[in-house]
């Protein structure tokens, strides 16, 4: 791709650089408050998570792998859906449990890091080569679509609202008008554009719903917003409910260590093969090796896991790359490193602003969804260019690909007591073991 408005040195002036922040928030807002608030609602035993906690988490951990990767890949971390059936069984431990969970977690990936240090990466090459890493980033996408439509359809009790569609494809419509035919600001932010174009029109059906009495109009859901008391200080500023200030009231139970270790070290195991297909990724788009080249997978699995950390010490949320990032940056090619901190720090700051964290709660999922319709579909379409260099003629290739897109498509787990394997790493490992049956019956047969 490599057709970048701003590199990933590139400092944008001041007022435009706090607009391109805000983009970046949005684009990940979504799903790094969605990980904790999918905790709170299984109904987690010893604690709640604060989803402005899990936000500055994200922030923080960002924060920590720019610092690792020496300001030299653009990429968010936040809030990791992977570790969602860790971290809710993790709960019965307590905040303790699930801090000492993310810690293990980090030291898989801190110790992957070392021996890349020591061994190189080449082994790393060999065993996830393109064949494997391009259906994979295709996959990650491709599975997130059916949650961009559920939310774009409003799709509840299996009725979708018209209406709701409108709003989602007005949102769509804005950002690709934008990103194709815009002058540069507007090909810049064209999330900002579509969310408040989308929002607008649901604002305008829910005012008419209102002075009509007609339910199915009611796009908005402003109660996040008026439930705020102003004239207080409570109005204005939240407090976060942090997970070590909660720990520190706990007496944890160490003969539990080994079960969290069950729970999360698998897990990250999983995450490193995301963490690699991203970071592939994120390569082609701006059109520089990050693993192979600076900062190198060694740093970047480095501020990875130690972001994690992070993450799960201030907001309970083990954080990881994200995808909606990635994506963000292949719309707007803008890869300036110093709009992924300005997010950081902007997440930060606004964590403690209940306003906004107010505001947020109240787009509805439908504009969402349009924004992700962009956002996966980039994800899929980066996964699918890595094919451009690859033979499909051949039944070797063609097995290996097929295998990953339909169990990954296919939604494929394994579960192993308290330990599930998500699908996408399912895909993953089962490409993996097609690749290598493969690679070795060929040099069989040769020899």
């Amino acid at each position: 791709m490599n057709n970048l408005i701003y590199g990933i040195k590139d400092k944008p002036k001041f007022p435009q650089l706090i607009v391109f922040a805000l983009q970046q928030m949005l684009a990940i807002m979504a799903a790094t408050l969605v990980v904790p608030i999918l905790v709170n609602s299984y109904g987690a035993v010893n604690l709640e998570m604060d989803i402005a906690a899990a936000l500055l988490g994200a922030g923080a951990g960002t924060a920590v792998y720019i610092a690792f990767t020496k300001a030299n890949s653009p990429v968010f971390l936040g809030s990791s859906f992977a570790f969602l059936g860790a971290m809710y069984s993790a709960t019965v431990f307590g905040y303790f449990g699930i801090i000492v969970g993310a810690v293990l977690a980090g030291l898989v990936y801190v110790i992957i890091a070392i021996a890349i240090k020591f061994f190189g990466t080449k082994w790393v090459d060999k065993l996830m080569p393109p064949i494997i890493i391009g259906p994979t980033v295709a996959i990650i996408g491709l599975c997130l679509a059916g949650n961009a439509i559920s939310d774009l359809t409003n799709v509840t009790g299996g009725t979708y609202s018209l209406i709701h569609i409108l709003c989602g494809l007005v949102t769509l419509f804005t950002v690709i008008l934008c990103s194709t035919f815009g002058k540069k600001m507007a090909r810049l932010i064209p999330f900002i554009i579509g969310i408040l174009a989308g929002y607008v029109l649901a604002a305008i059906f829910t005012l008419i719903g209102s002075a009509t009495g007609n339910d199915a109009l009611m796009v908005l859901n402003m109660s996040p917003l008026t439930s705020l008391d102003f004239t207080t200080l409570e109005g204005w500023i939240h407090v976060p409910k942090f997970a070590f200030v909660q720990a520190a009231k706990e007496t944890f139970d160490w003969s539990a260590f080994g079960n969290i270790a069950v729970l999360y070290a698998p897990v990250a195991f999983v995450v490193f093969a995301e963490h690699i297909a991203d970071h592939k990724n994120i390569s082609s788009i701006i059109g520089k090796d990050l693993i192979n080249e600076e900062p190198g997978l060694a740093r970047t699995l480095l501020g990875d896991g130690i972001g994690s950390m992070v993450g799960a010490f201030f907001g309970c949320c083990p954080n990881t790359t994200y995808g909606e990032s990635v994506g963000c940056v292949a719309i707007t090619r803008n890869a300036s490193v110093i709009t992924i901190a300005a997010a950081a720090v902007g997440c930060i700051v606004l964590s403690f602003f209940a306003p906004f964290v107010a505001f947020v709660n109240t787009i509805p999922s439908c504009v969402m969804g349009g924004v992700c319709v962009t956002l996966y579909g980039f994800i899929a379409v980066s996964g699918l260019r890595m094919f451009k260099h690859i033979d499909l003629d051949t039944n070797r290739n063609l097995f290996v690909v097929a295998t990953i897109l339909i169990t990954g498509i296919g939604g494929m787990t394994l579960q192993f007591g308290q330990i599930t394997i998500t699908n996408i790493a399912t895909a993953l490992i089962l490409g993996i073991l097609v690749n290598t049956v493969l690679t070795v019956g060929e040099k069989r047969i040769k020899k």
